[in-house]
């Protein structure tokens, strides 16, 4: 579903991502591991075209997405949650999702799925985003890109700042859309029992460069726990 070859990126002149490639597959979840700093939201920033790459190539089911805006993106298929959750504070959680159906036309209904997937939602439907709690504002930031429909869902740390009993509630819900095998997942994360029980594919990150890769059942016995603390 989605093919990165080659991916350089460069803030003024330092070069953040280093001739990055990978593969994300229908039904699996790619999560990309390492500590702060080395480059993983940049990533994601990059596959979303939120900022531009210098060189590389970036493909969605088998379509160059490499230079299209993040709008483009979006209607081709792409999902976003970005770190920090960054919903409307100020619209309510209906509204916040009918931003996700943004491009659809007028009158598009609101995906029953969602409210599924996050009873919570529909229980505050009508309250203002900036009410809820941030396990509660991370579950409408998901919801909020899935409502559209993606092939490609991007999960930025969806699980800083979260309580455990939410953590295993958004765990949950990125498994049973991974094993539905209608999108791809790529999720960046830093706990790493999080990462390790949803993985199928792994990828840990180290100034810029992808240091180790494999399947997510061979983290433990690969030392990917140690990697993250190099």
């Amino acid at each position: 579903m989605l093919k990165v070859d080659g991916l350089n990126q460069y803030y003024g002149g330092s070069h953040i991502l280093r001739g990055l490639g990978f593969q994300a597959k229908l039904g699996e979840v790619t999560v990309v591991l390492g500590r702060n700093g080395v480059g993983k939201t940049t990533l994601l920033k990059s596959l979303m075209g939120v900022v531009p790459i210098k060189t590389g190539g970036i493909q969605l089911d088998s379509q160059d997405i490499t230079k299209d805006t993040p709008y483009e993106r979006v209607r081709k298929g792409v999902g976003y949650v970005p770190q920090g959750r960054e919903i409307f504070g100020r619209l309510t959680v209906e509204e916040n999702l009918r931003m996700g159906l943004a491009y659809k036309k007028a009158g598009t209904a609101i995906p029953p799925e969602l409210f599924e997937l996050f009873p919570v939602l529909k229980q505050m439907i009508n309250r203002r985003g900036g009410d809820l709690s941030g396990g509660q504002q991370q579950q409408l930031a998901i919801a909020r890109a899935l409502a559209a429909g993606p092939k490609l869902l991007i999960l930025d740390e969806p699980t800083e700042g979260i309580q455990p009993s939410i953590i295993k509630d958004i765990g949950r819900v990125i498994r049973m859309l991974a094993d539905r095998k209608t999108m791809a997942i790529v999720l960046v994360e830093q706990f790493y029992d999080f990462a390790a029980e949803l993985a199928d594919q792994y990828l840990v990150m180290e100034r810029g460069e992808i240091i180790a890769r494999g399947r997510g059942e061979d983290m433990e016995a690969n030392g990917v726990r140690d990697l993250m603390s190099i």
